[in-house]
């Protein structure tokens, strides 16, 4: 009797544990993309609009904002690359932007032990800041992606997609 009572005990726990697992409101992601001889990855988190309005509103213009959910997106370049103008050394970032109607800056971040956005931002953190052009997009997208696009020989256009937007930073590596 106290083995039937036991296993209907492990088996009462077992269920009642399971029952309050509950997928993650924004899961995460992990893309890489290998451009020439250079490995580019980011790690972030993906949340959805779930009837919001994103841009202007949840994600304020002109303010500082994660790009994305969670803990700061992090981009790793196994090798230096050039950003629009600009060279970025090897290494991992966090990834920020800045979000406006017509444009975005981007921004390539030292420090990448923040959750979210840095309690107090530091200038000199800032490895390179670019700024990249808005495009409408005709349709919603639901749930906040990072992409390589226009993915070549030796550069690739890092794309955020989200909501009825989307913005690309041209990344160029050497071989």
């Amino acid at each position: 009797m106290k083995k039937i009572l036991l296993s209907l005990f492990v088996v009462a726990i077992a269920f009642s544990t399971n029952a309050q697992k509950k997928a993650p409101a924004s899961p995460s992601q992990k893309i890489e993309q290998v451009v020439g001889f250079t490995t580019i990855s980011v790690d972030y988190s993906r949340p959805g609009v779930k009837d919001r309005t994103i841009f202007g509103d949840l994600v304020p213009f002109d303010k500082v904002w994660r790009t994305g959910a969670n803990a700061s997106t992090k981009i790793t370049f196994s090798k230096d690359v050039m950003v629009g103008d600009a060279k970025l050394a090897a290494g991992t970032y966090a990834l920020y932007t800045v979000p406006n109607e017509e444009s975005w800056d981007v921004i390539f971040y030292t420090d990448t032990t923040n959750w979210g956005t840095p309690k107090e931002w530091d200038e000199a953190k800032v490895a390179v800041k670019v700024a990249a052009e808005v495009m409408p997009v005709p349709d919603t997208i639901e749930t906040f992606t990072i992409l390589f696009d226009d993915v070549k020989d030796t550069s690739t256009v890092l794309g955020f997609l989200w909501e009825n937007t989307y913005v690309g930073v041209q990344i160029d590596v050497t071989n």
